[in-house]
């Protein structure tokens, strides 16, 4: 068999270059893993490695689910969703469709991971940015299954679930306003912005299938890098420090912010993250349920990755800041500080 190369290749001829793909990559990985993986049990038996990889583990499970439903609705509306009804559904004043899209994130369970892709359609369907950014933080955080996941981690106290919903609202629709206002549209990359053509009726379910795929490989990259911060952050941080945080209120406000930001929980699972901390008050706890759905360290990468370093470095810092606010005004506005 003769292999021709590029230049015994005459100009009216084609031929096909091997290149190596992340999928080829991620097959020799596996295979180099099971073929030494005796040897990589001796080198990594470490406590501290042990912890690190069940942490990683642990964020991958919890998020990918929920990050393949992200990317499926988002191949959905890719596909199925007219630009042209989204526009009509969407109200032309800003400030308008910052609120109808908070509340629209009640009717999607899902974490922030789903969220994001979804967001990214939403823009490249025409909606504004605005809107689309309060979907991102609605969505993981005021939808039935989480609030049904704090009542369950916290019986009894209904204040909590009243609390996590009225702050995790007021911090997506107050950054909405917030971007409608000051936000410019440079800071978002112009892959994220950039407008889909209508599908033709017959390709809508291979646009859905390559929409997923595209948006699946790109969201998931970002979700394993900040799934390994994560796991780094959670062998560094002593568990011994939680045991000097149950008479210092502001210093447990801003420790399970921090905490928060750090442990990159699902919005589904936090709820009981938080209710096993029996040494804090409710208010640090609130806090930490308000803030992990807004900003964490996989969805800072996640939204690096989507809409852009500029983007994710302005937006992440201020999400942060307004959840705070919001979670501790919500806690004294409801009773549970």
């Amino acid at each position: 068999m003769n292999i021709v190369s590029d230049t015994e290749a005459g100009p009216g001829r084609r031929t096909r270059r091997f290149r190596i793909s992340s999928v080829e990559v991620l097959c020799a990985i596996l295979l180099i893993a099971i073929l030494a993986q005796g040897w990589l049990q001796e080198v990594f038996d470490v406590p501290a490695l042990r912890t690190g990889s069940t942490v990683f583990v642990a964020v991958c499970v919890q998020a990918l689910p929920f990050l393949v439903l992200g990317v499926l609705i988002s191949g959905a509306i890719a596909a199925f969703v007219p630009a042209r009804v989204l526009e009509k559904i969407m109200p032309r004043r800003p400030g308008a469709a910052v609120g109808v899209a908070g509340l629209a994130g009640v009717a999607l369970p899902g974490c922030e991971c789903a969220s994001v892709p979804v967001a990214r359609r939403l823009m490249g369907q025409g909606v504004a940015p605005a809107a689309a950014l309060t979907f991102l933080l609605a969505a993981p955080a005021v939808n039935p299954v989480v609030l049904v996941a704090t009542a369950v981690a916290f019986p009894g106290k209904p204040e909590m679930v009243l609390a996590r919903f009225a702050g995790s609202l007021a911090t997506a629709m107050v950054m909405g306003w917030l971007w409608a206002r000051w936000g410019k549209l440079e800071w978002i990359t112009a892959r994220a912005l950039q407008r889909l053509p209508e599908v033709a009726a017959g390709r809508r379910w291979r646009v859905f299938a390559e929409t997923a795929r595209t948006d699946l490989v790109e969201a998931g990259g970002f979700l394993v890098l900040g799934a390994l911060i994560s796991s780094a952050l959670n062998v560094l941080v002593p568990a011994r420090w939680f045991g000097v945080l149950g008479d210092q209120l502001v210093l447990g406000v801003v420790v399970l912010a921090v905490l928060a930001v750090v442990l990159a929980l699902c919005s589904e699972a936090d709820a009981f993250v938080a209710a096993s901390l029996a040494a804090l008050p409710l208010l640090p706890k609130l806090v930490f349920l308000v803030v992990g759905p807004a900003i964490d360290v996989k969805l800072f990468a996640l939204q690096a990755g989507t809409f852009g370093r500029s983007f994710a470095a302005r937006f992440a810092p201020a999400t942060f800041v307004v959840a705070v606010a919001c979670a501790v005004g919500a806690g004294f506005l409801v009773g549970v500080a």
